[in-house]
């Protein structure tokens, strides 16, 4: 885990305001010793969750997207951080365990441009070079019985998480992906619309399931490749349910629950399909964070429930004064993950 830079004491204290009779995570949560062995403590802590920040957005640009996606792991720590310690929820079953090393890999993206055959090239290596990293950090995770929360970064990290799980597990995982966007796109290079299916080409992804695609943004194509695949990549629509209302949002989590919880699974959640959310692929129509939350309770809660990802948020595309809540945002799903996954049924 070479390229992986260490959250200290000292960063919890600069993100955690104090006041007096109260307990903030940010006074609770763990954080790895320096020269401690990482794997080692890792095994020994009761503490079962680990947080792991991936702050790049290289590749939502390999994907034409707009950057932005690298800044919420900071605002992610400052909203978390600041939760309140208490009966219903605890910051000492976390270990922050730092953010993946993308500086570098972010300079190198500054002056591409994805219009350009060569750039989109240089950008897809870029996204590869990361993915090894990942796979590689959630692998060490798992293997050493905890259960890995990870703030993007780009959609482009499920394939870590997914490959990662999968050599931990020995075996192919599944995953269920609340999101507008399939990102099963053709293997043309990686970049944040094709992570799932580069993991499933590979023999990574055994079932998958998208919760709440927008009809107007899947491409025919996509659409007659998962028709192919229905036996193990299936899908509903965002406006099947919350604009038709062919079917009930309840009713589809129950079913697709059925369908990956066989196996372990990730989930994984992209704030792009939340209304007003600033995110690479900003929308104004979508489930709420109401609905969001709710779906996250009631698939964390299964014992098969391998990892939570949180991506695409980008509190650096929002220019107003309230650019804090995509965190704060952030730390409500991650508690609403732990609550329902530390009794998990």
């Amino acid at each position: 885990m070479d390229k992986l830079i260490p959250f200290t004491i000292n960063d919890l204290a600069k993100v955690t305001n104090h006041r007096s009779g109260e307990i903030k995570f940010g006074e609770k949560m763990i954080t790895i010793p320096k020269g401690v062995d990482i794997i080692d403590f890792l095994k020994e802590s009761e503490a079962k969750y680990v947080l792991l920040g991936i702050p790049e957005d290289i590749g939502v640009r390999a994907n034409y997207g707009r950057p932005g996606a690298a800044s919420a792991w900071e605002s992610a720590l400052k909203g978390i951080a600041n939760i309140q310690h208490n009966r219903f929820c605890k910051g000492s079953q976390i270990i922050i365990l730092g953010h993946i090393d993308v500086a570098q890999e972010m300079r190198d993206v500054e002056n591409l441009d994805f219009n350009d055959i060569d750039d989109r090239s240089k950008l897809s290596q870029l996204v590869e070079k990361i993915d090894k990293e990942v796979s590689h950090i959630i692998f060490t995770v798992i293997k050493a019985g905890k259960t890995p929360i990870i703030i993007g970064g780009g959609h482009n990290n499920a394939y870590g998480n997914i490959k990662g799980s999968a050599l931990a597990k020995g075996k192919p995982i599944n995953a269920i992906n609340f999101d507008a966007h399939s990102d099963f796109r053709i293997l043309e290079g990686r970049h944040s619309g094709n992570g799932f299916s580069y993991a499933y080409e590979e023999g990574f992804l055994k079932k998958y399931f998208i919760f709440g695609l927008h009809e107007n943004y899947t491409s025919k194509s996509v659409l007659d490749i998962i028709k192919k695949l229905e036996d193990r990549v299936r899908y509903n629509t965002y406006d099947s349910i919350n604009i038709r209302e062919e079917k009930d949002f309840n009713n589809e989590m129950i079913a697709a629950l059925e369908f990956i919880k066989t196996d372990s699974f990730g989930i994984e959640i992209d704030l792009d399909a939340i209304p007003n959310i600033a995110s690479s692929a900003m929308t104004i129509s979508g489930f709420s964070i109401e609905q969001l939350r709710q779906f996250i309770s009631y698939f964390g809660q299964h014992k098969n429930a391998a990892y939570l990802h949180i991506c695409e948020g980008a509190p650096d595309l929002d220019s107003s004064p309230n650019n804090h809540l995509i965190g704060k945002l952030i730390g409500y799903l991650i508690t609403d993950f732990i609550k329902a996954n530390h009794e998990k049924v």
